[in-house]
């Protein structure tokens, strides 16, 4: 399955007093490509969440390589380098769309857990099929 890299336009709001992306942002930008990621394999969020399952964020790290600026468009590659039973591991490229360049790197660990009361659950017995298909895109 080939996954389409998120687009994003960076926005004037976004910038800081030096005129380049303020870093918080970049971690709404990996969730905005993750949701992205989940609805191009098929399982869009609402759907993992209709079946009583969600994910939450354990931990996450970013690396800046070099500014994206107000206007700069760039391309957020997700991949999914880890996946187990009750946790998983996502991976995040940025890349500026007219350069190629390399802009940031980040990634995102989390766990799954019941909606109803927030208890971990194994990923593969509460939906086989989301579990098989992360299983399938991971390094693992």
């Amino acid at each position: 399955m080939k996954i389409i890299p998120y687009v994003r336009k960076a926005q004037f709001y976004e910038t800081d007093q030096m005129g380049v992306i303020h870093h918080a942002h970049y971690i709404h930008w990996f969730e905005e490509a993750r949701v992205d990621f989940l609805a191009q394999i098929g399982f869009p969020y609402e759907r993992v969440e209709s079946l009583g399952i969600t994910f939450a964020v354990l931990g996450l790290s970013c690396e800046y390589k070099s500014p994206v600026r107000f206007g700069d468009t760039v391309h957020i590659l997700v991949g999914l380098p880890s996946c187990g039973h009750s946790k998983m591991t996502i991976d995040y490229r940025v890349t500026d769309m007219s350069t190629g360049e390399l802009r940031t790197t980040g990634e995102t660990r989390h766990y799954f857990f019941r909606k109803e009361d927030a208890r971990p659950v194994s990923l593969k017995k509460a939906i086989p099929e989301l579990y098989d298909l992360f299983r399938s895109l991971s390094g693992v």
